[in-house]
């Protein structure tokens, strides 16, 4: 086809804002520039491929809502994901690994007062169970989920329910437990989000879900301040795409700057609408191949 799926869906008028609240929520993180939002339209990207998928490729993992639930909904076969912070690597570690239920454990078990946040922050980790818990504690406690350096404790939060607010020991343990049942169909490793594209580059049925973070254009102070490993070079990125024999789904800032990149290479580009965390709407890009966004 000539259009992209997107195109497709605005001239059917059912390109439309997404309530979040209408997407089974899988992942256990709270995470600033998570994809919930856009997880309607990725499933119906797979499923207009002629076959389902084989592989999903997602190199920047963080969050996971995007592949967990491309996974869940059977819409592709496997996941090969990739995250190079090592504090939210942990997470996943156990979560696909044998400690799952030795980090359930320790969520069921934690009083959640401030002061025992704050004593439990401080203290040593001595495995990595113990690390994950820290990362998931900071994660459900801190302002916006935000993990990078100079984030803090939330106070007040949600009707005044303090460090409290967003700690929901059995949905967290749930959750945590169901992904763990997906194991067998995940390869997760901590690294380098280029070499798992290159290592897959020439594979024309694997496709990639790329969520970079957000430092490229008008992101680049946003993503300092959100994300430990901001650092990215985006141009390099956007290369190391365009020389992949499989489909992509690029998701950016809406930005001029990364549209004049997107166009350099020949990509596709569709804004689509949504709502942040503020409730204002706004759009982000979606950019894949010139041609097509479905294979």
């Amino acid at each position: 086809m000539q259009t992209s799926l997107f195109q497709e869906l605005r001239q059917s008028g059912t390109l439309n804002i997404v309530n979040v609240a209408s997407v089974t929520q899988l992942s256990p993180f709270r995470y600033p520039g998570g994809k919930t939002w856009l997880v309607p339209y990725v499933l119906k990207w797979l499923r207009s491929f002629p076959a389902r998928p084989h592989l999903l490729i997602d190199p920047f993992f963080g969050g996971g809502s995007v592949p967990l639930s491309a996974l869940q909904a059977c819409a592709v076969d496997r996941l090969v994901l990739r995250e190079i912070d090592e504090d939210v690597a942990d997470v996943w570690t156990c979560i696909f690994g044998d400690a799952n239920e030795q980090l359930c454990q320790k969520i069921l078990a934690f009083p959640i007062t401030r002061k025992n946040v704050v004593r439990e922050l401080a203290a040593e980790p001595r495995s990595i169970a113990d690390r994950a818990f820290k990362t998931i504690l900071r994660n459900r406690t801190y302002r916006g989920g935000i993990l990078a350096r100079g984030a803090s404790l939330m106070k007040a939060g949600e009707n005044g329910h303090g460090v409290a607010s967003r700690w929901y020991a059995q949905t967290l343990v749930r959750r945590i437990r169901q992904l763990g049942q997906f194991s067998g169909s995940i390869e997760f490793d901590c690294g380098d989000g280029f070499e798992v594209i290159k290592a897959h580059a020439k594979n024309p049925k694997a496709v990639f879900f790329i969520d970079p973070p957000y430092t490229a254009g008008n992101g680049k102070r946003a993503g300092k301040r959100l994300y430990t490993h901001n650092q990215l070079d985006h141009k390099k990125l956007f290369a190391l795409m365009a020389s992949c024999a499989g489909n992509f789904l690029m998701t950016y800032d809406d930005d001029r700057e990364v549209e004049a990149l997107a166009s350099r290479f020949g990509f596709h580009i569709d804004r689509i609408p949504m709502k942040n965390t503020h409730h204002e709407e706004k759009f982000e890009l979606v950019i894949g191949k010139s041609t097509q966004l479905a294979g």
